[in-house]
């Protein structure tokens, strides 16, 4: 088989979930003995060095543009050009005009609901109108469709209304990097070069509302006043300007005194971060999968997270969970899971066990067929 993947973005310097999801399917796929060829579409960007070439994989740069002209022009043009049997679309959208049958990752509906659309970024809104479009169109077009948790093709059946068979769940994995980290000289470079504190609460706040920043912010504050706040929170590569103005939103501008930013940490260094944290918090409002989690897990981090959507179902008994539209219950989470170490050791154990259950490799397998299936 001649097996076409669009992996535009995988090439950027910062990358996002799914562009990681694309790289690292790609790669468990590079490691599987198989007689089918691969051709990845990508854009030109400054990490071309994360995927390299095989013996059954060629990556074909198409030409640089906005998203959506590279995929409904460039895209279906390449699939022509290179003769596929099938087209794997890794990002939610895909071309309308395809003369090849499609598979689509639809890693999520969340633009097809309220919460995506009333805040975020202006490049996030337009993100969703895109989608908006464009995936009522191309459910209808594919002959396969995956998603990342039983939650998500739960949603998506109940939205579209078309066979189940045509939507199967394919859990994401995690890198193989992401473990516990014991390197006294690895942990203490990773301490310099972002100036994490010696005790910190973990959080991958971003733009995205869905991301609840605004309910971390108020429980920080309820903690602040009453003196409770064990330590530090720590937070990545955030726009200042926005967190700013939800701090003044909720009325409390000082609570930013209580959060240590690292600025921009590429993936393979985030596991020095996870291992030195106290605890994770993953407060999500909607989460279709939430990779994060899984990175916790492996890297024995104890888990806050929420009682929501896909979160339930990925950490099971595994982690502490509250309820992310009450910042009261996420302040309580932080002070009960801070100060019961027996809780943070059983949940450890647990989630241990429970991160085998996430591979790439069991991913790449199951895409596998799926292509194979198409051609029979």
């Amino acid at each position: 088989m001649r097996i076409g993947i669009e992996a535009q973005r995988i090439f950027r310097k910062k990358k996002h979930g799914m562009d990681m999801v694309a790289l690292e399917l790609i790669r468990a796929l590079q490691k599987i003995e198989t007689p089918h060829q691969f051709f990845i579409f990508v854009q030109n960007d400054e990490d071309a060095a994360c995927l390299s070439e095989s013996k059954n994989v060629s990556i074909i740069a198409l030409p640089n543009s906005p998203y959506p002209i590279w995929e409904q022009w460039h895209l279906p043009r390449a699939a022509k050009k290179y003769k596929l049997d099938v087209l794997h679309c890794t990002s939610n959208t895909a071309p309308l005009f395809l003369s090849v049958p499609l598979v689509l990752t639809l890693h999520d509906i969340i633009y097809l609901e309220k919460i995506s659309l009333s805040q975020g970024t202006a490049y996030q809104k337009f993100g969703n109108i895109y989608r908006k479009w464009n995936v009522p169109l191309i459910v209808k077009k594919a002959v396969s469709i995956l998603t990342v948790s039983d939650f998500e093709r739960t949603r998506i059946l109940s939205y579209f209304k078309f066979p189940e068979d045509r939507v199967q769940t394919a859990y994401n994995g995690v890198g193989t990097h992401f473990k516990r980290i014991t390197d006294a000289n690895v942990l203490a470079e990773a301490k310099d070069k972002f100036k994490l504190p010696n005790e910190f609460i973990f959080f991958l706040g971003n733009t995205d509302p869905k991301k609840n920043v605004i309910g971390v912010l108020k429980a920080l504050s309820i903690l602040k006043k009453k003196n409770q706040l064990p330590c530090k929170l720590l937070m990545l590569d955030i726009n200042r300007e926005y967190l700013s103005n939800l701090a003044q939103q909720i009325g409390d501008p000082s609570v930013l005194d209580e959060i240590s930013f690292t600025g921009y940490v590429p993936n393979v260094q985030l596991p020095a971060i996870y291992s030195q944290a106290s605890l994770f918090l993953y407060p999500s409002l909607r989460e279709s999968f939430g990779i994060p989690l899984v990175e916790a897990m492996k890297c024995e981090v104890p888990i806050i997270t929420s009682n929501t959507s896909s979160m339930p179902e990925i950490v099971a008994d595994s982690a502490l969970i509250c309820d992310p539209f009450a910042p009261e219950t996420i302040a309580n989470a932080i002070l009960e899971l801070w100060s019961n170490k027996p809780l943070q050791q059983e949940l450890v154990a647990k989630a241990k066990v429970r991160s085998e259950l996430f591979s790439w490799d069991a991913n790449a397998k199951q895409t596998l067929k799926i292509y194979e299936q198409i051609s029979t």
